[in-house]
């Protein structure tokens, strides 16, 4: 789940990733985000109200992965059935929120890492 978000936020937000980097060997290693990276852990429910609180706030970016994306084997069939399922029937596996640090931290800062 953690690659998918990465790659989602990725794309919508090519600006949080720092330039490229060279070790001393000469060999390239990819710009990684410069904000930042951290996993936590939380049930559903707990998800549901990250999300919802963070969608309800100016400047906040979200990406959601419900329990449709790993369920179905092609897009096409994950987006059916997501399109069949009311917001407040979805399951979140996954949600990756970018945004001022202070909100952020505010919405999810009791929450442990995963291990």
């Amino acid at each position: 789940a953690a690659v998918c978000m990465a790659a989602a936020v990725g794309k919508a937000l090519p600006d949080l990733l720092g330039p490229d980097g060279e070790d001393a060997s000469g060999v390239a290693h990819p710009g990684l985000p410069w904000a930042g990276c951290t996993v936590l852990a939380a049930d559903a429910d707990t998800l549901r109200r990250i999300r919802d609180k963070a969608a309800a706030k100016d400047q906040m970016f979200i990406v959601d992965m419900p329990g449709q994306a790993q369920t179905s084997r092609v897009y096409d069939e994950y987006l059916g059935l997501v399109a069949g399922t009311r917001s407040d029937e979805l399951e979140y596996l996954a949600v990756s929120v970018v945004g001022p640090r202070s909100a952020v931290d505010r919405l999810v800062g009791g929450l442990p890492l995963l291990r």
